[in-house]
């Protein structure tokens, strides 16, 4: 057991060091004709949620969530982003009810780049798949990354209670 949390503490140690700031990027809406382009997002935070390829109930539920409450941070943009093909991506999205597919796009990322490029580890074993693991990185209002968060399985998710008390921590430490 001690060799398995050793084991996890080196692993995330080696994925916040290799965490690294991109310059820019730009990801293709899959529910909406939008693109999401980084450096034309600057000016706020944003919250990129990297959500598991497949069919991912604790994925929706995450999405859910946050499309609820996003509005209670302003200064974050939530961006949904999945791995998926365009036809998979529709085919989840369409469970989502219509108003909150309009207000929050679902991007792609086609093959993972952008998860292999954010050094997301993969590997995880989902649906007769290896896939990314799930995860949220924040970037500040420059695009660097000052937060991530790396779910160890399919339901370890930040929540969004979790990121309003991130959100707090970094404007206090920005006084």
């Amino acid at each position: 057991m001690k060799t398995l949390q050793l084991l996890i503490v080196l692993l995330s140690f080696s994925v916040l060091t290799k965490a690294q700031s991109i310059a820019d990027f730009t990801l293709p809406s899959v529910t909406d004709t939008s693109h999401f382009t980084l450096s034309k997002a600057r000016g706020k935070f944003i919250a990129l949620h990297f959500l598991l390829k497949t069919e991912c109930p604790y994925c929706m539920r995450l999405t859910h969530e946050y499309f609820e409450k996003a509005m209670t941070l302003p200064n974050v943009l939530q961006v949904f982003i999945k791995p998926d093909t365009e036809k998979e991506i529709k085919e989840w999205a369409d469970k989502l009810s219509a108003g909150d597919a309009l207000k929050y796009p679902i991007y792609q990322d086609a093959n993972a780049k952008l998860a292999s490029r954010y050094n997301i580890p993969d590997g995880y074993a989902f649906h007769g798949q290896l896939v990314h693991y799930p995860a949220l990185i924040l970037l500040n209002e420059q695009g660097k990354e000052v937060f991530r968060y790396i779910g160890k399985d399919n339901s370890d998710r930040y929540s969004f209670e979790k990121l309003t008390a991130k959100m707090q921590e970094l404007n206090q430490q920005n006084k």
